[in-house]
């Protein structure tokens, strides 16, 4: 979606996953873009295309301590944080101050700015779900003490603070809650399955699974989910309003899916099902067609297929 010309956007975690891909998409619509990111879990590579464009800015900086831009800011997005478990779990600390002074800081510059800002929470607030699929007005079941909750209480703190800012300071603001999202960009040490399931496919090692592989998960296209974001951005809609794909799958017929687009005879090798892992994942997603006019397009096989070409593509460069 089209925005005004000379209008910036800033994106923290810029040379993440999700926020490179938001970068690329703002400029690629005319704004100018200030990537900011401290390289933790972001990776150099995934902003090196966009630095000779003349509209991209990127700033190293960790957005838990106070930080500030001269320009005008019209959109300020905050996507910094570790997102895998393996991840969030080696960054615990990390993770929970990028979500309480992380969410801080960019919120003071958007009202400095008198930006719009766009917070990427998650479908992890609604923890290990009682009810199927996950509206927003679910208020979810969270262990708060469990290994996983550095993430899951970080984004409901992000989400609380981000709602306190909008009632006194009158600050325009969005929550979308990100469902389970993959494609091109994802390291393959990420830890989430997808990118598991990928690397060990085209390494031709045994695909792992936790527990018995019936939980399930819903699986969006980066590219519908940065259409999405955009949109919402856009619109009058303040959130939460969830983003991800209502398909749901159950992990045991992902790895399969998997095997099937790639060639590979790898076998399956069971682990045990980590400790609060969710046994189902599904968005209701109703709030987003109403609202944005947007549901996802591209199908589960396609985007596989796309990110499968990313990863070999990858691979061989090293070996290049």
């Amino acid at each position: 979606m089209a925005g005004k010309k000379n209008q910036t956007a800033l994106v923290t975690g810029g040379a993440g996953f999700l926020g490179s891909h938001l970068c690329e998409y703002f400029l690629g619509r005319g704004f100018r873009v200030i990537g900011v990111d401290n390289f933790i879990t972001g990776r150099e590579a995934n902003v090196r295309h966009l630095l000779k464009q003349k509209n991209f800015v990127f700033l190293r900086r960790d957005v838990s301590a106070p930080f500030g831009v001269k320009e005008r800011v019209h959109y300020v997005f905050h996507f910094a944080s570790p997102a895998s478990p393996p991840d969030y779990l080696k960054y615990p600390i990390e993770t929970m101050k990028v979500g309480a002074f992380g969410t801080y800081q960019a919120l003071n510059l958007a009202r400095d700015k008198r930006s719009v800002f766009i917070l990427a929470s998650t479908s992890e607030v609604y923890g290990d779900p009682e009810v199927s699929p996950q509206a927003e007005d679910y208020r979810g079941s969270v262990n708060p003490v469990g290994p996983r909750s550095v993430y899951d209480e970080a984004k409901r703190f992000a989400e609380a603070l981000t709602a306190a800012y909008r009632r006194e300071h009158r600050l325009d603001t969005k929550i979308a809650r990100i469902f389970n999202t993959y494609g091109e960009r994802m390291r393959p040490e990420d830890g989430r399955v997808i990118p598991n399931f990928i690397s060990q496919a085209l390494q031709g090692r045994p695909l792992t699974v936790y527990g018995d592989g019936s939980q399930t998960r819903s699986y969006c296209y980066v590219g519908d989910l940065i259409e999405g974001i955009a949109r919402l951005a856009h619109s009058s809609l303040r959130g939460p309003v969830n983003l991800g794909n209502p398909d749901e799958m159950s992990v045991l017929e992902l790895a399969k899916m998997v095997l099937k687009i790639t060639g590979a005879k790898s076998a399956l090798v069971r682990r045990p099902l980590p400790e609060d892992d969710p046994r189902r994942r599904c968005p209701d997603i109703r709030l987003a067609k109403k609202s944005l006019r947007w549901a996802p397009k591209v199908a589960l096989r396609e985007g596989l297929s796309r990110t499968i070409d990313y990863f070999r593509s990858q691979a061989l460069g090293k070996k290049i």
